[in-house]
């Protein structure tokens, strides 16, 4: 079985968004810079997810991060370390460490046709959130714009009216935390996860995630699940949208719990029902 998951926000989670104090039980250093810990992980969510690999899971990492990003992860750089990984939300693949050109290059012939150009994008951006509510700009990977933004200071109803725009455009829009993210239609997690797929072995995959990027992720998979915050789960509570999979109890950084456990018991079903790896 395949476990294709996000990981900020899903599997892994930033001091300020873990949702309990930073010396409660059971969190794990992640992601360590010059000494200093800026995101965790679960203890339980992670022993589960090590002894799933151990029983012969293929878990991949699948991130908005550009391929830098995701190499300074500590935890899947030393204490498991996937074969394959997308970052640049779907833009790379990593197949042991190392980028696949040929799907990069594939990816960049399709935005070139299907988006416009990124310097046009950027400028139409720039005109609407304004110099005041932008806290920095990144134009991640030559695939995607990422913007910090205050985002208090945001009109949301400017923000949505710019994201109708961008999408006649071949460019899509997603508001995570105070990062506002710009991509093209043809970078994302869905197109790479289903080509990794292709190539690993078609068996069974489960899915997670928490924003409008992980959307088509989770709709790619056989089973899916998402933990009780971020966009997904705001559409869902907002009655707009009914979603298909199941969300967690928890919200914040023991979400992972529920969603390692959800894994599980589908890992569990399969191989009695004798799907997948014997």
């Amino acid at each position: 079985m395949i476990y294709a998951s996000d990981l900020d926000r899903t599997l892994i989670y930033s001091r300020s968004a873990i949702g309990v104090p930073e010396n409660s039980p059971g969190l794990i250093p992640a992601e360590i810079i010059d000494g200093v810990t800026v995101s965790y992980i679960s203890q339980q969510a992670l022993e589960q997810l090590q002894e799933l690999v151990a029983a012969s899971l293929v878990f991949m990492p699948v991130t908005t991060r550009t391929i830098q990003q995701y190499k300074r992860i500590n935890l899947f750089q030393e204490t498991i370390i996937p074969d394959y990984a997308i970052t640049s939300n779907g833009g790379n693949i990593l197949i042991g460490g190392v980028v696949d050109q040929e799907w990069r290059s594939a990816v960049g012939s399709l935005v070139a046709s299907g988006s416009a150009p990124a310097a046009e994008i950027v400028e139409l951006v720039r005109s609407v959130v304004r110099e005041e509510w932008l806290i920095s700009e990144r134009y991640c990977d030559e695939l995607f714009y990422t913007f910090v933004v205050y985002r208090d200071l945001l009109p949301m109803d400017e923000i949505t009216h710019m994201a109708d725009r961008l999408a006649t455009l071949g460019w899509k829009v997603s508001l995570q935390g105070r990062k506002l993210y710009v991509v093209p239609v043809a970078v994302n997690k869905s197109d790479a996860i289903l080509h990794v797929r292709r190539t690993v072995r078609s068996e069974p995959m489960v899915a997670s995630g928490d924003s409008l990027l992980d959307k088509s992720l989770l709709a790619s998979a056989d089973y899916a699940i998402a933990p009780c915050h971020g966009e997904i789960f705001a559409e869902q509570q907002s009655g707009l949208v009914k979603s298909s999979y199941p969300f967690t109890k928890q919200s914040g950084v023991f979400a992972g719990d529920e969603i390692l456990q959800y894994v599980r018991m589908i890992y569990n079903n399969l191989t009695v029902l004798g799907v997948g790896p014997q």
